[in-house]
């Protein structure tokens, strides 16, 4: 890495801190800026204070989001092009690659503090049943204070429970905090953890960046006993009344354009009226909504350690989501996606009752469900599909940004922007240059693009398109045109300033909108390494 910058020696004062909060499977309408009904009071201050962008987009997934996030870089660029397997090519070898450089290496080269808390989910697979195989810190299997970071504390790989949570570690150790305390939850934990950290940056004389990486609201639905109380009742009208309400809200906050009618209910959903266990569905949106509200929470504590440290207006604090509502259904076999995994007794030895069982109501520490593809629906309000496609469902995020000493006029931004810009902003508000080499290999320029003449209320267009791939399924955003593909499908093409919703394809009208954009897809995908999904299966059979 090079040495520290010069330019960057100024007082601290004059150099802003950085929060950057990612929700884990949030759709797009969870959260009450967004038109939901789930109170999410600090979120709320955060948008009424700062600007709400209208169209944000992840990656559709978790880890390839994070690996985007933290290098500006396209998930194939960063090696994380799937998931965190490795498929013996540097594109998909599912941890980040050497030739990218991460937001706190190089805010750590012009002398930032470099703290995270929770999940980092871009450093190789861990199986959570078999601890024995779990290498972190090695070169496959990298921490975070293997890629700039001083201080780190959360999950190494990616998900589990919420009472005893897997591959926990603090820094380059395992830790196994679920296991020590009868109270423990981990959103409580990690929050906690990030404040902490907060107010030990904030006393020292650097400027510091803060990646909080929660888990909420990722399945399991756990959450605890007395958060799911204040919810209990609330979804009784089902998922066909929140999605209406969600639509109207958003449209009345100016968050939507009016034209855009909601999608029609997903073919795999049903109505309400049909549902076959009503209670338990009621009970399951109602967990849901808990874990959403204990981060909301958590995220207060984390904004009151900036206010008592005096740093709140210095400081750009940005929340978003790594990917649309989850639609996975848990089953009891383990077939889908393989919650088997987690299949993990409680501290106390108690079995886990794995699977969305009706007979079992979700939240307790021995259970293990998802709220599934309706109530996902509900929260991607108005979009279609959710995570894993890359349809507006699936992409979609809130993105939220505070930075009361520079966002001198709230509001909602409506330019399509993308995770890939969150690197290049913080670089250029910190003004610190990316590196151009990387123990001594030169690095891979960031893609993103720097938003902060839209932080400042400035007149901002962008440069190039935004582009998509994620099991096959693609799409290639440039202004008001949106390419895209369901895998194994072709090409669909929407107009997205009269139809964001992306009900009317215009492909067949408009056969050399699709051509052209569909080579700029193809010319991106050579230049990325993106192989087509069926090659990558094959690879992942052998």
């Amino acid at each position: 890495m090079a040495e520290r910058n010069e330019q960057c020696n100024g007082p601290a004062a004059r150099r802003p801190n950085f929060v950057v909060i990612l929700a884990d499977d949030l759709g797009y309408s969870d959260i009450g800026c967004y038109g939901s009904e789930i109170a999410t009071p600090n979120l709320d201050a955060l948008a009424g204070s700062g600007l709400r962008f209208s169209q944000a987009y992840n990656c559709a997934r978790c880890c390839p989001t994070r690996a985007a996030l933290l290098t500006g870089l396209y998930p194939h660029q960063a090696g994380v092009g799937h998931m965190v397997g490795n498929y013996g090519i540097s594109e998909y070898q599912g941890y980040l690659r050497d030739d990218c450089v991460t937001i706190a290496e190089a805010l750590k080269v012009g002398g930032y503090r470099t703290m995270m808390a929770g999940k980092w989910h871009v450093g190789g697979g861990y199986q959570a049943n078999r601890p024995e195989t779990w290498r972190p810190g090695t070169p496959d299997h990298p921490l975070p204070v293997q890629r700039g970071f001083d201080t780190h504390y959360g999950m190494a790989g990616g998900g589990g429970s919420y009472f005893n949570p897997p591959y926990m570690v603090h820094d380059d150790r395992l830790v196994n905090p679920g296991a020590e305390s009868d109270s423990y939850y981990l959103t409580d934990d990690i929050s906690d953890r990030a404040a902490t950290m907060v107010e030990e940056a904030a006393a020292a004389d650097a400027p510091f960046f803060l990646y909080v990486g929660y888990t909420a609201p990722h399945w399991p639905l756990h959450a605890l006993p007395e958060d799911i109380a204040c919810h209990e009742g609330r979804y009784r009208d089902g998922w066909d009344a929140v999605r209406t309400a969600r639509h109207e809200q958003l449209k009345g906050m100016g968050v939507l354009d009016r034209r855009w009618p909601i999608s029609p209910r997903d073919p795999d959903s049903r109505p309400w009226r049909d549902a076959r266990h009503p209670d338990w569905e009621e009970l399951r949106m109602a967990v849901y909504a808990a874990q959403v509200e204990s981060m909301d929470r958590g995220i207060g504590r984390i904004m009151a350690a900036l206010r008592r440290a005096g740093v709140e207006d210095d400081t750009l604090v940005l929340f978003l989501s790594d990917n649309g509502g989850c639609a996975e259904f848990l089953d009891e076999d383990g077939d889908s996606p393989g919650p088997f995994r987690y299949n993990i007794p409680t501290p106390d030895g108690r079995p886990m009752r794995v699977g969305n069982t009706p007979a079992v109501a979700p939240g307790p520490d021995d259970t293990f469900q998802s709220y599934d593809l309706p109530w996902a629906n509900a929260s991607n309000t108005p979009f279609r599909l959710f995570k894993h496609w890359v349809h507006e469902g699936g992409i979609g995020t809130p993105l939220v940004a505070s930075w009361p000493r520079a966002i001198e006029r709230s509001g909602i931004a409506h330019q399509p922007v993308h995770v890939i810009d969150i690197m290049p902003t913080l670089l250029a508000a910190a003004g610190i240059p990316l590196p151009e080499r990387r123990d001594g290999r030169p690095v891979t320029p960031v893609e993103g693009e720097n938003l902060l003449p839209l932080l400042s209320g400035a007149p901002w267009q962008r440069d190039r398109p935004i582009f998509f791939e994620h099991e096959g399924n693609r799409a290639v955003r440039d202004g008001q045109w949106k390419l895209v593909s369901r895998h194994p499908g072709s090409w669909e093409l929407y107009d997205m300033h009269r139809d964001r919703t992306e009900l009317r394809d215009l492909a067949a009208a408009h056969g050399g909108e699709v051509r052209r954009l569909a080579r700029r897809y193809d010319d991106w995908a050579r230049r990325c390494g993106v192989v087509p999904w069926h090659d990558l299966q094959r690879r992942r059979a052998q």
